[in-house]
């Protein structure tokens, strides 16, 4: 018996748990010489000398007997699926999922932060090795949709990057939410990804670690012993890095909102991923009211065919966290936006994410669950799911 049965359910967020040096062979030659292994102790403290181990217990008939029992117990690198690309199908159907959406665990930071160095050829290179390696990890299950990865620091070759990404048959473009260096992500320039993206119908992704650094490090300074997180080490989120989580997809989507992409572009989609949601109906407010407060001086403004809020319920989706109060956020935000997710095989996405959404979803329409669970899923996701 699956997880998830009853209806249909699409995945909007999970995960392959990289090793050390997972993206190496994928790297071109010149490339692969300059890159270093993955650094994924970003988890519970000692977990990763276990691969080696687990991947041979993976492999025995005892722990593959427990799977169905313990799919949403075991996670991390003890997950079924989680690295083995073998087993990720068999994941799926335990799951009861659809289809899911895999991003990496512990490359958005790096990727981010190649594309704001100096060495842009590296910083390209860094992001093609990343898609071909998502690409194979998807490769045996049509269900699996690997996410590609396109820095947008130079016009010509993020455009370039996109096309490589789509034609490799990767199912969304990933971009940092970190300001590009050097200009706007709403730059003209970089209208020929947008175009792209629309024209391939598939979606454009903000996932969390793509915002560069959250907080000033002095926030933790404060004369207290230090907080672990919830992985039992320090790296990780804690609370007050939680509260700066939505910081850089607000601040980026609302500059592309405001110089009119989302106008350009009336059928490009745009997922918020592992950023929660509680933050989105007060965002779409204050976007109107910076409307209503500026529309008399800016051009831009006044430009534009819909409210920000309406571009915002047209084109864009987000996945909100377990621990939110979903029906709040839907009766507030309104039943096109919200995405469920998993998480998977993350410990943050708890041992039974299901029971937390359905405890906040309660009261909603059964309209507006299809929709949260489904729907506007495949609304994001466009030729991604044909």
């Amino acid at each position: 018996m699956p997880y998830a049965e009853g209806r249909t359910y699409h995945d909007a967020d999970s995960h392959v748990m990289e090793t050390p040096d997972w993206l190496l062979p994928y790297a071109d030659p010149g490339i692969r010489e300059r890159m270093q292994p993955l650094y994924v102790s970003t988890v519970k403290p000692g977990e990763e000398s276990f691969i080696d181990e687990l991947r041979r217990r993976h492999a025995e008939p005892e722990y593959r007997a427990r799977e169905e029992a313990e799919i949403m117990l075991r996670k991390n690198w003890r997950a079924t699926g989680s690295f083995i690309k073998e087993d990720r199908s068999r994941a799926l159907d335990l799951l009861g999922f659809s289809s899911q959406l895999v991003f990496n665990t512990f490359a958005n930071r790096p990727l981010q932060q190649a594309e704001h160095g100096e060495d842009v050829e590296f910083a390209y290179g860094f992001a093609r090795a990343h898609n071909r390696a998502l690409v194979d990890f998807c490769s045996l299950d049509k269900r699996l949709l690997p996410t590609g990865y396109v820095p947008l620091r130079d016009f010509e070759r993020a455009a370039a990057m996109a096309h490589e990404a789509i034609e490799m048959g990767c199912k969304a473009l990933l971009i940092a939410s970190a300001c590009p260096r050097g200009h706007s992500p709403s730059h003209v320039g970089l209208d020929v990804v947008w175009a792209q993206a629309q024209e391939a119908d598939l979606p454009i992704l903000l996932h969390v670690s793509g915002g560069g650094q959250l907080l000033d490090p002095n926030y933790f300074v404060n004369g207290l012993p230090p907080v672990p997180d919830f992985h039992g080490g320090a790296e990780n989120f804690r609370s007050v890095d939680y509260m700066a989580i939505p910081f850089p997809p607000m601040q980026t989507l609302a500059t592309m909102i405001i110089d009119g992409v989302f106008d350009r572009f009336p059928r490009l989609r745009c997922g918020v991923i592992e950023q929660g949601a509680s933050w989105l109906p007060g965002w779409m407010r204050q976007l109107d009211s910076a409307l209503d407060a500026f529309y008399k001086n800016e051009v831009r403004l006044q430009q534009l065919s819909l409210r920000p809020s309406e571009f915002i319920r047209r084109q864009i989706r987000v996945t909100p966290y377990p621990s939110e109060d979903v029906g709040w956020i839907i009766s507030q935000a309104g039943e096109e936006l919200c995405l469920f997710s998993s998480d998977y095989p993350h410990v943050e996405g708890g041992r039974h994410p299901l029971k937390r959404f359905e405890a906040t979803t309660a009261a909603l329409s059964e309209r507006a669950k299809q929709r949260f669970y489904c729907d506007n899923f495949v609304d994001l996701m466009g030729a991604a799911l044909a």
